[in-house]
Formats: C-alpha cells, structure tokens, sequence
C-alpha cells in the first residue's frame, strides 16, 4: 500500500506542478527539453544483486557475505520473488520521485539533519547599513535569476554532452515545506495563476512581506529595496519575545500537531500562509559572538544549518522555506535550503549567478514612486502555542549542543594536482577520505557520495559506493613498510579508476541503491512479508552510512555543510577549486568515537600522504 501511495502522491503532485499549465501554455524550451528526456531506467536484477554482492565484500565479515550471496540466488531465481518485484517494478512510472518523498516520510527534524547550509565569502560589512546593503543586491540577484527561470531562458545544462533535466529549478522558487503529523507535502506556488509577488524578510525574530515588484511588474530597484529593508529594520528594534520561527526546527510530528492548532486561528493562518507563499526568505541576523580568523568559517557554517541556538538566530528562521538567504550584521552571510524540492548543484548555480550580479555595479535609476510599507506578519500566541515554541527551543538548543563541526580550506593544492596526475579531482578525494577512515578506526566503513541522475526526467540521485575492493586495498597497503611505493601507486591509481567507474555507472542510472529501495517498495506493497534479503544484517550494514558525502562544486569560494545521517557517522561535503579545496565535516558529540576535527585532520594528513607518494614514486606504466 505504501508503494501505492507513493506512486499515486508523486503523480499528483507532478500534475499539480505542471499539469494545468501545460494545457494552457505554449511548450517553451523549458518543457519541450523535459520532454525528450529518457525516464530513469530499471537496472537488470541480475546486475543489481551480483554489484550489490561486491559493494558489501570491503565492508561485512566473509561469513555474512556468504549468507547473503545464498539469500540473493534464491531471490533472484527465475518466477521466485524478485523476478515478480522486478517485473512490477518495470510497469511503474515515477521512479525517480521516490527520492523525493523519502524527504517528506522523514520524520527527523530538517534542521542539521536533512536541511544542508551554505556559507558564502566573507563580507566587509561591519554595520546594518552594510548589511543591509548586501541584502538588497542579493535579492535583487534573486529576482534577476528568477526572470530567467519565469521567461524559461535558463541555459540548459549539459553532462558529458547529454542535456540535463531541469525540474529542480522550477522548484526551488516559491515554494514551502508543509508539516503533517505522519508525512509532510511540499507547495509550489509558481504555477499559480497569480504567482507570489513578495518574498519575507525576518529581524529580531519578526515577519515582513515585503513586494519586490513595482505595480507595472518590473522588479525593485536595489535602492528601493534597501529603503524597504531599512523600514523593517526601524519597526523590528525590539527583538520579538516569541520566535514562532522556531516551531518550524522541531521533530517533523510535533511541528505537524504544533502546525495544526497554530492555524486554527484566522490571523496566524494568513501570516503562515505568507510565508510559505513567498518567493524566498531573507534572515537578517544579529551578530554571533566574534571567533578566531581560524574559528571563523566553523561557526558560521553553524550559524547556516541552525542558527546558534534559541538565545540567537534559530527563531530567526522558517526553515520549511525551501529557500533562505542569511545575512548577518556582523559580515557573516550564506543560506539554508530544505531539501526536498531540490539537490545541491540547482541551489549552487543560483549562488554563482547572485555573486557574479552582485559584483556588478547598479545602472538603474530608481523611480521616484513613494512605496507601500512592508507588512509586518502578526501571531496570537496562545499558553499552549507558547508551550510549543518553548519545546522546540530547547529541542533545537540540544541540537545546537550536539553537533560538531569543521569547516576548514586545504590549502595546499586544489584540483589541479589530481588533474595534473590524470586523476579524478573527486575520486582522489574519496580515496583520501577512505585512507583518513580507516586510519582512524582500522576498518572500512559503508559510504555514500550523491551521483545526480538529471541525465533522467525528474531524476534526483543514487548512491556513489565510494567503499570499494580496490580502495579497501589500497587503505591497507598505504602505511605498510612492508609494501613498495610502486606497488602503492597502483593500487592507487586502481582505486581511483574504480570510484570513476561507480560514478559513471551511477549517473548512467545502473547503481544499485535506487534499484535495491525500489524493489523494497514494491515488496511492501505487493508482498505480506519483506524478502530475506531486506532484513538480512549484510542490508542494515550496507545502509548505515557512517560516511555521508557530497562533492558540490561552484564557482563561488564557498562551501556546503550538512550533519551525518546515522549517530556514529559523519557528514563531509566539500567544494574543489582550483588551488584549494573548502571542507566540512560534521559529527556529533553524543558520539564519543566520532570527531570532526579529528576526521578533518586525518582527511589533510591522507591527501598530502597520497601527494608525496605520487610525487616520489617514478612513473610506472599503470
């Protein structure tokens, strides 16, 4: 049944997205592209079970490897019970969705957990006028993306010559996470039949609609959104007792039953309904306490994905929206974005075209037109509203307390060094942080890196296994005296080769892990009991990530941060540039065998270890 209502939840959902307009609208380059796109393919099973077996043998004991390979013959046999979970699973449409909803299924706060943060260069800024100032050409930047994205002249993107699936685009913009008490939705309200015209700006815990459109349709000046920005500020001194912002960073049930009685009232109701609404969110914070050049990057990577806590910026936020901008008075700027609508390089392109925007200087002579006064967004807070907020301050201050956080720039080469090696800048990263692992805790862990499946209509992503046989290898060999560097070399170069070859197969639509939930789904729905090999140990093993990875390049000098997935792990994302690379490494304290700095450390020790074993090693032909 689950499967079904996925399946019918996701083909709502797309026709709601699209579905009216596209009747009514002549198809522009935006939709007749989507529609040439391949959907995403069904692996062979057999395929699927014999790469599963060698994703599991770096990391399960041999004798649960052999227990496995015995379930998988007999599931895979021919009539048996995957061959009919197969062939359901080929009859299906929207495949790809399901990534998708397992946001929304999560129950999980998205705060650290789900939601990654971006923490963007630094400011000169020290001041509201300056941050103030920032803030307005970065919404203006905003809105000069979004032009591109209403009028469909967004360039399409391209993947080893293949065009891209641009959905995520149209998502991110005007659009809100809603709770529920057991699974939550996401609106889109840009294929409204007016779409939003306002976005909301939050200072000092308070709400504003503020319209970033003049009555003919053209967008605000940056001068007249700065004088707006400067009315919110002067009519939001005093910071607001109650932070309603905060409920939203609560455990997905108890924001869903929060959510529910706090839009019985009629005011409240409008004010949320605002919010979700608008195009973005824009969070004009108050400085955080001032750290180290060193600390600097670490805390306000914290101050993207929470905020520092209740006696800070965590109220001021929504952090349904998918889209938040921060920019904090002391200089300190990046975002947050829920994730459902979207994967990080979507939210990384608008980046790079907001800081190019910004870098240009302002031609446009602001009209003369007096404009209407930002509106400030009320709530009646009632004893057990108020009740609420106070349990999501100190759930989200528990939080704040338990995640540890590096986010640090190596310095000493970038991508040109694995490039100039004819190796994968992000392979030989991968390596690296299996080298840094296994240092740590002598033993290979289950690792997951994002592969984007936009080759594919509505694809999201599939696992990267960045585990390997060969990398398993090569991490043994790499501090054994008793090996030759030669020797290292190539087990080297043959791990390297191996991540490629995952990665290839993964972006091609024929990894594993989206075949393996699919089949899972199907079993829930068709079948009274889950096969064998869902509940086998190998299967828990295989999925408890404590490496969770994302490569996210962009132009800008910036970096993700996301938290772990599992309580022994970590979350490490990072940004190759050209003659350094940006990290972050997230861990969290309740855990006493995980460190991020440690992690971190190990992860700069591995990839100058791997670089002086290359530089010292004569070429040999591989």
């Amino acid at each position: 049944m689950y499967y079904y209502i996925v399946s019918t939840l996701m083909e709502t959902l797309v026709q709601c997205s699209f579905g009216r307009r596209i009747v009514t609208r002549i198809a522009g380059r935006y939709l007749a592209h989507q529609e040439g796109l391949p959907k995403l393919p069904v692996p062979p099973l057999q395929q699927t079970c014999e790469r599963y077996l060698t994703a599991l043998t770096p990391i399960v004991d041999p004798e649960e490897l052999n227990h496995t390979r015995q379930l998988l013959e007999e599931f895979q046999k021919p009539g048996g019970v995957g061959d009919r979970l197969q062939k359901g699973l080929e009859q299906r449409v929207f495949l790809s969705l399901y990534h998708f909803h397992s946001y929304l299924d999560y129950r999980m706060p998205v705060v650290i957990h789900s939601s990654p943060g971006v923490v963007l260069p630094r400011t000169e800024f020290s001041d509201r006028q300056g941050q103030m100032r920032y803030a307005a050409k970065l919404i203006a930047g905003v809105l000069d993306f979004k032009s591109m994205i209403d009028n469909e002249t967004l360039p399409v993107e391209y993947l080893g010559g293949k065009s891209l699936c641009m959905n995520q685009y149209y998502q991110v913009l005007s659009s809100c996470r809603i709770p529920g008490t057991k699974r939550d939705n996401v609106v889109n309200y840009a294929l409204d039949k007016r779409p939003p015209t306002h976005i909301t700006v939050v200072h000092n815990f308070q709400f504003f609609v503020l319209d970033v459109y003049n009555s003919d349709g053209t967008p605000l000046t940056v001068d007249q959104i700065y004088i707006q920005l400067e009315k919110i500020w002067n009519s939001s001194l005093q910071s607001n007792k109650e932070p309603i912002g905060i409920l939203t960073s609560n455990h997905r049930n108890s924001w869903g039953k929060a959510y529910n009685n706090l839009i019985k009232d009629k005011t409240n109701k409008e004010s949320v309904r605002a919010i979700q609404k608008s195009i973005f969110t824009v969070c004009l914070d108050a400085p955080m306490p001032r750290a180290s050049d060193d600390m600097y990057r670490t805390r306000a990577g914290v101050q993207m994905l929470h905020g520092g806590g209740s006696r800070w910026n965590s109220g001021n936020r929504w952090f349904d929206k998918t889209l938040q901008f921060i920019i904090g008075e002391d200089g300190t700027c990046g975002l947050i974005y829920e994730h459902a609508p979207a994967e990080g390089p979507p939210i990384v392109s608008l980046i790079d075209h907001v800081v190019e925007y910004m870098k240009s200087s302002e031609m446009v002579r602001t009209p003369m037109v007096p404009l209407r006064m930002p509106q400030k967004l009320r709530f009646n807070i009632t004893p057990e509203i108020k009740k609420d907020i106070e349990e999501a301050k100190q759930n989200m201050n528990i939080m704040v307390h338990d995640l540890d956080m590096k986010v640090s720039v190596f310095s000493h080469f970038g991508k040109d060094f694995p490039k100039s090696q004819k190796m994968s800048p992000d392979a030989f990263i991968q390596v690296a942080l299996q080298l840094a692992y296994y240092r740590i805790y002598k033993r290979c862990c289950p690792t997951y890196e994002s592969a984007s499946l936009r080759m594919f209509r509505l694809g999201r992503t599939d696992t990267i296994r960045s585990t390997s046989i060969d990398s398993a290898k090569f991490v043994k060999a790499m501090d054994d005296p008793a090996r030759h560097n030669t020797e290292k070399v190539a087990l080297l170069d043959k791990a390297v080769k191996a991540h490629r070859a995952y990665t290839d197969m993964a972006i091609r639509g024929q990894a594993i892990d989206r075949h393996l939930l699919g089949l899972k789904l199907q079993a829930i729905e068709d079948l009274a009991a889950l096969p064998e090999i869902f509940m086998d140990t190998s299967y828990a093993v295989a999925m408890h990530f404590n490496l969770s990875t994302s490569q996210v390049p962009a132009k800008t000098d910036c970096v993700m941060c996301f938290g772990p997935v599992v309580p022994d792990g970590y979350g490490v994302c990072y940004n190759p540039m050209d003659a350094h690379i940006n990290f972050a490494v997230s861990a969290f304290n309740s855990c006493q065998d995980t460190n991020a700095t440690r992690l971190a450390q190990a992860l700069e020790d591995a990839m100058l270890d791997m670089k002086t074993l290359l530089e010292q090693t004569p070429k040999a032909k591989l």
